[in-house]
C-alpha cells in the first residue's frame, strides 16, 4: 500500500513538473514576442527573374530569410510571362501552341495591358514583339532593319488585333507576338512586395531590373534611399550617381543603360545616313544631314 502512494506522489509530481514547465515556456514565448526592445535584422538578397536580376531588403524582427518563398514565387511568374523561358506561357502563345491555357498571371496582365493600350492611345502595345525582336531588343538577333523591313511588320502590331475569349487567346494572324517586358516587371514587384506583407514585412525595398517598390521606413525612421546612376558613356557600375531619391510607399521606374544606344544609325544605298526611333507600336524615320 505504500509503495502505491509512493508511486502516485512520483507520477503527481511529474505531471506537475510537466505542466510548470510548459507554462513557463509559454510564458517565455509570449514575453518575448511582446519584447520592445527587440530589433530586427536586416536581411538582403538578390537573384535572377526575367533575364534581369532582382534585389530585396527588408528588416524582419524574426529574422526569416524569405528567398525561397520570393524565388518561387517569381519563377512560377516567369513560367507565366516571361518570354526568356522557353516553355512559358506566353512563349508558347507566340509560337501559336493551341494547347496552352493562359493562367491567371497571364490573364490579369493582358486585360491590364488592354485598357492602358486603350487609355494610350495605342502607345502602350505589348504586340510590339516582332519590331522588339528586329532591332535586337527581344530574344532573337538584330535584323538588318530598314524602312521595308519595318512597315513588312506594321501589319502584326496592334493590341486591338487580339482578344481573350474562353481562357483562349485569338489572334488576327499567326504573326503577333506578345512582349510584356513594359508592365512584367513591375507587376511582379508588387507581386513580391504582397508576399511580403502577407509574412508581416511592413518595410522592405524591392528591385526588379529597375523597378523598385518601398514600403514603410527602416526601423530608425529612416526613408529608403534609391541611387540614380549618370547616363555618362562608357560608365563602370557604380562610378557617380546623378542623384539620391528619397521614398516611402513609393514606386519607381528606371529604364535604359548608358553603354546601349535607345536607335541604330546606318546608312542607305544612296549613302544617306538615318536613324530609327521607336514610338509606341510604330517606327519614326529620321534622317539626318
Amino acid at each position: 500500500m505504500r509503495i502505491q502512494k509512493l508511486e502516485y506522489r512520483s507520477q503527481n509530481t511529474e505531471v506537475r513538473s510537466q505542466l510548470l514547465t510548459f507554462f513557463i515556456s509559454i510564458f517565455l514565448i509570449i514575453l518575448f514576442s511582446c519584447n520592445p526592445n527587440r530589433e530586427a535584422k536586416l536581411i538582403k538578397f538578390t537573384g535572377e527573374a526575367q533575364g534581369t536580376y532582382y534585389a530585396v531588403t527588408y528588416f524582419d524582427i524574426n529574422g526569416r530569410n524569405l528567398q525561397y518563398e520570393i524565388d518561387s514565387l517569381l519563377e512560377a511568374f516567369d513560367l507565366s510571362v516571361s518570354i526568356w523561358v522557353p516553355n512559358s506561357i506566353i512563349s508558347k502563345i507566340n509560337r501559336n501552341d493551341s494547347s496552352v491555357v493562359p493562367d491567371e498571371y497571364f490573364s490579369d496582365i493582358f486585360n491590364i495591358s488592354k485598357e492602358v493600350y486603350e487609355k494610350s492611345g495605342g502607345a502602350f502595345d505589348p504586340t510590339v514583339g516582332p519590331l522588339v525582336n528586329a532591332w535586337g531588343f527581344g530574344f532573337t538577333d538584330r535584323m538588318k532593319v530598314d524602312k521595308k523591313v519595318i512597315d513588312s511588320l506594321l501589319p502584326f502590331i496592334g493590341f486591338s488585333k487580339v482578344k481573350l475569349s474562353n481562357k483562349k487567346i485569338i489572334k488576327d494572324d499567326p504573326q503577333i507576338q506578345f512582349d510584356f517586358n513594359a508592365i512584367a516587371q513591375g507587376y511582379s514587384v508588387d507581386l513580391a512586395g504582397k508576399l511580403l506583407e502577407e509574412r508581416g514585412i511592413t518595410g522592405y525595398l524591392i528591385d526588379i531590373g529597375g523597378e523598385v517598390l518601398a514600403k514603410g521606413n527602416k526601423p530608425n525612421g529612416d526613408l529608403w534611399k534609391v541611387g540614380i546612376e549618370k547616363p555618362k558613356d562608357n560608365a563602370s557600375y557604380g562610378e557617380g550617381l546623378q542623384a539620391i531619391v528619397e521614398l516611402k510607399n513609393k514606386a519607381l521606374a528606371t529604364s535604359g543603360e548608358t553603354d546601349i544606344e535607345a536607335y541604330f544609325i546606318y546608312s542607305d544605298d544612296n549613302g544617306n545616313i538615318k536613324t530609327f526611333f521607336t514610338k509606341g507600336f510604330e517606327s519614326i524615320l529620321k534622317e539626318e544631314y
